[in-house]
């Protein structure tokens, strides 16, 4: 009985774990350029003093799903969606360069140019900071032109460009916080010309909402069926002592 006791406890732990990853990613449905995680189980054998004749199920994240989202027009000039393979460069935790499709720009004190999360967005030269404009116009190459404040419509000033590029997605990895990381921090990821940009709009998360909830429902079911495990074993292990005290 200890052996489906053990097997069928780590089997709902692991399935909790999963719901959460699923739920997490159903929590982003509608966070611009949001990238799914993907979710795996494999079982484990379990080591100790003699042989391993007891396994237990493990959940792992195996990566991201790098599948771009929809575009979707929005016709607000500081939106902009990558259009092809890419990302914008920003700045992340401990000051690394970190990498989000998340094209929702915002200005904000000291002329800072940042996401929606609040993340710097870097450009030729380090963070991207713009004097007080009339107008902002964002190019599909990244170029940042502007109408100083006062000046004529048609004076637009180029100040400068979003450092777009172009890692391998195989060298990346997911921070805690929703941005991409390069496995290797000493790595130099060059600013790729190739990228584009799709002025006054934003690429849409990449979840699945039906498949997601689908996971929900089955994850849940497979959850039901180890409790229920757990209680046939205890049940079980009632039978047995019982037996043991008739004899």
């Amino acid at each position: 009985m200890d052996r489906m006791l053990y097997v069928a406890m780590s089997g709902a732990k692991q399935m909790m774990m999963a719901q959460a990853a699923n739920a997490h990613n159903l929590a982003n449905v509608s966070t611009s350029g949001f990238r799914a995680d993907l979710s795996s189980f494999r079982s484990m054998p379990v080591f100790g003093e003699g042989h391993p004749s007891r396994v237990y199920a493990m959940a792992e994240r195996p990566g991201t799903d790098f599948a771009a989202g929809s575009i979707i027009s929005t016709g607000r000039d500081l939106d902009v969606a990558v259009k092809t393979d890419g990302w914008i460069s920003v700045l992340g935790e401990g000051a690394r360069e970190a990498y989000t499709r998340n094209g929702s720009l915002q200005i904000v004190s000291g002329g800072r140019l940042v996401t929606s999360d609040g993340r710097s967005v870097m450009g030729n030269s380090g963070p991207i900071a713009l004097p007080p404009a009339d107008k902002i116009e964002i190019a599909s190459d990244g170029t940042i032109s502007l109408q100083a404040r006062g000046q004529d419509a048609t004076a637009l000033v180029v100040v400068d460009r979003i450092r777009l590029v172009k890692p391998n997605n195989a060298d990346l990895d997911k921070g805690n916080d929703g941005l991409m990381y390069s496995r290797d921090p000493n790595q130099v990821v060059l600013t790729d010309a190739a990228v584009q940009l799709v002025p006054s709009a934003l690429e849409a998360s990449n979840v699945d909402a039906v498949g997601a909830l689908v996971s929900m429902i089955n994850l849940a079911r497979q959850f039901e069926m180890q409790v229920k495990l757990m209680s046939t074993a205890e049940q079980n292990d009632r039978v047995a002592a019982s037996m043991m005290r008739i004899t």
